[in-house]
Parts: C-alpha cells; sequence; structure tokens
C-alpha cells in the first residue's frame, strides 16, 4: 500500500465523521471522502506536516462547498428535513462527546448555524484542532475564527439539551415507546413526555408524513395513537444504537419503515425525531464507522 492510501484509510473515520457533522447526509459525506481522496492522491507528501490536518482541511473546504449546494436542496424538499440517520457501534456511546455531536438532536442544532459558523463549531469543539489550523481550513484568520468560534458555541449552548440525560434515562424512554407500540397503548406515553415535546417527521415527500412540527405532549400522543393504531399489529419496534444513542427501528413486514429518535432532557422526552424518507435508511442496515 503506497503511502497516501496508507495516510488516508488510517484517517477515513474520521474525515466521513467531520463531513457527516458538517452536513448531516452520510450520502454526501461519501461524495466529500471522494472528492478529498482526489485531491489528495495529488499532493506532494514531502512538504505535508500533519497528515491528519491536511486531510481534515480538503475535507471541511469540500464539505463547505457542499454544504451551500445541500441548503439549496433543502429549500425545495417537502416537509422537515432531518439528517440521514446512522447505525452506530455501541462503544460510540461511550464516547459521551462524540455521541452528543452525532446525535440528531445535535445535528438539528447545527443546521441553525451558518456554513462557516458549523465548520468551525465541528473542528474547534468536537475535534479539538488548534484556530490556526481551522483558519487554514474555512480561509479566515486566527483572530476571526476566534469570533466565529465564541459565536457558534454561544449559539450552539443556547440551544443544547436543557438538563444531563444520562444513556439509562434515554433508553428507558426508548423502551416505554417500544412498550407503548406492542401494546398499542399509546396513551401511558404521557408519563415520560415532555409538555413541549416536538415531534418532526421526514417523509421526503415520497412517504407520509407530518409536514410540519406537531408540538405538546396530547397533539404528540394522539397523533401516535392514531398513526400506529392503524398499522399496531404488523409493526415490528426493534431497539438499536442510532448515531451513538439509543433509538428505535419499525419494521413493517421486515422491512424499515422508520427510525425513531428521541431527545431527552431531565428524565422526559422533548424530542421526537422519525425518519421515514426511504431514501435516507440505507445506513441503518449495517453499522457505519464514526470517530474523532
Amino acid at each position: 500500500m503506497d503511502s497516501a492510501t496508507e495516510a488516508f484509510l488510517a484517517h477515513r473515520n474520521l474525515l466521513f465523521t467531520v463531513a457527516y457533522e458538517m452536513l448531516g447526509s452520510a450520502a454526501d459525506a461519501e461524495d466529500v471522502l471522494q472528492e478529498t481522496w482526489l485531491r489528495w492522491v495529488g499532493v506532494d507528501l514531502g512538504v505535508v506536516r500533519d497528515q491528519r490536518a491536511y486531510l481534515v482541511r480538503i475535507t471541511t473546504r469540500q464539505a463547505l462547498s457542499r454544504l451551500r449546494t445541500l441548503r439549496r436542496r433543502k429549500e425545495s424538499y417537502v416537509g422537515p428535513w432531518l439528517p440521514e440517520p446512522l447505525l452506530t457501534a455501541p462503544d460510540v456511546a461511550e464516547d459521551v462527546e462524540l455521541a452528543d455531536s452525532v446525535s440528531m438532536a445535535m445535528l438539528l442544532v447545527l443546521e441553525t448555524l451558518t456554513p462557516t459558523e458549523r465548520a468551525v463549531f465541528v473542528l474547534r469543539e468536537v475535534f479539538d484542532l488548534a484556530y490556526d489550523e481551522i483558519a487554514e481550513a474555512v480561509d479566515k484568520s486566527p483572530a476571526a475564527v476566534r469570533q466565529i468560534a465564541h459565536r457558534a458555541r454561544a449559539h450552539v449552548a443556547a440551544r443544547r439539551p436543557r438538563g444531563v440525560t444520562s444513556a439509562a434515562e434515554t433508553r428507558d424512554a426508548i423502551e416505554a415507546f417500544q412498550r407503548a407500540v406492542e401494546t398499542g397503548d399509546l396513551r401511558q406515553l404521557l408519563d415520560i413526555l415532555a409538555p413541549d415535546v416536538v415531534l418532526i417527521g421526514d417523509g421526503g415527500g415520497v412517504v407520509k408524513a407530518v409536514l410540519s412540527p406537531v408540538v405538546g405532549a396530547d397533539k404528540v400522543c394522539r397523533l401516535l395513537t392514531a398513526g400506529l393504531g392503524r398499522i399496531a399489529a404488523a409493526v415490528s419496534p426493534h431497539p438499536a444504537q442510532v448515531n451513538g444513542c439509543p433509538a428505535l427501528i419499525l419494521r413493517i413486514d421486515g422491512e424499515i419503515d422508520t427510525v425513531v429518535a428521541v431527545r431527552v432532557d431531565d428524565g422526559l422526552v422533548t424530542g421526537l425525531y422519525a425518519v421515514r424518507n426511504p431514501a435516507k435508511l440505507s445506513r441503518i442496515e449495517r453499522e457505519t464507522a464514526v470517530s474523532r
């Protein structure tokens, strides 16, 4: 194996994670990796001091370019847009910061940042790159990057989960949801739903899903009761590790129908994210490696 290939493969999982956290799309992240590879093989490795930093820089620039295109695509998306869920290995949850950074809830928070703010936040807060390294990746001065990082950090802090939640609390919420689906008694969910819980569905205009967020425990419970009540006998719920957090995969006749990720704050479910768009469910059939 030549040195360029060896270096790329050694950092591939990290590069994928950088691209995915910036884009929220595994398919686009893979495209970014392909573009990164094509540029990497043309680099004179003799002048590269830090291969990891250099590869992250290429990946970041390609992801920034694609992020702007992706944002235009989202403008014509039918209904709410949710990140593409990933089936992740159990050990991802052991790295609390990594699991938080790839969680559905955090990726939605990152969606509210500008492309440059998102890149700076991800590279600094998740991957702990130095300001001068980030500056080269986003074509800004180190001083400007510090200001952007401060602004992005404050923006994210205001929208992060309200309280510290253990993995056990999230698992309990998933298990309660699973029992409700299996028994058809969704009213018991009211015990774990926060009063201001939000349900977001992503069907992409291909399959049926709510076209706007549903807010409030009573409304969410009624919607789930009506929707799942019609297909309860055919639905088979399976717990899984999705984006570093416990989640539920709903299958109908053996085929994946919906992936439900949850956000739990102070022991109560504050967010339910139901991805139904078939184009976004391919990564649930096999584990995707993410790393820092």
